[in-house]
């Protein structure tokens, strides 16, 4: 980022020792590197909340490319019996009926399910 060698520092703590004076510097240096280190933190903060939103931006891509795959359609299709916009809409009324009951704990027996009883 910044392109500062050896002797530039050293330079400007020579500057700072004449200007602060040697009794002031320690607590004037001590100061500086708490300020460096919040900084710090929160540009790593930043970039963690960067990175993930850029890895949930990247998930939402891959869950909505998946969604739209013909194959997998046609083979919730094939083992609901019904196209799979009748099955979406139909999930929340068989929730909504299990609360009703009182039933919520018991899984809904699927004809796929039955069929892997016989």
């Amino acid at each position: 980022m910044f392109d500062i060698g050896f002797w530039e520092i050293i330079f400007i703590l020579v500057i700072a020792l004449l200007v602060v004076g040697p009794e002031r510097l320690p607590r004037i240096a001590r100061t500086a590197g708490l300020w460096v280190g919040k900084m710090r933190g929160f540009v790593a903060s930043v970039k963690a909340d960067i990175d993930q939103e850029l890895a949930s931006d990247e998930l939402k891509k891959v869950l909505a490319k998946q969604a739209s795959v013909p194959e997998l359609e046609e083979l919730i299709d094939e083992v609901t019996g019904e196209p799979l916009a009748a099955v979406e809409r139909k999930a929340p009324a068989d929730k909504q009926e299990k609360l009703s009951d009182g039933k919520s704990d018991e899984v809904a027996a699927t004809p796929a399910s039955n069929e892997q009883q016989r």
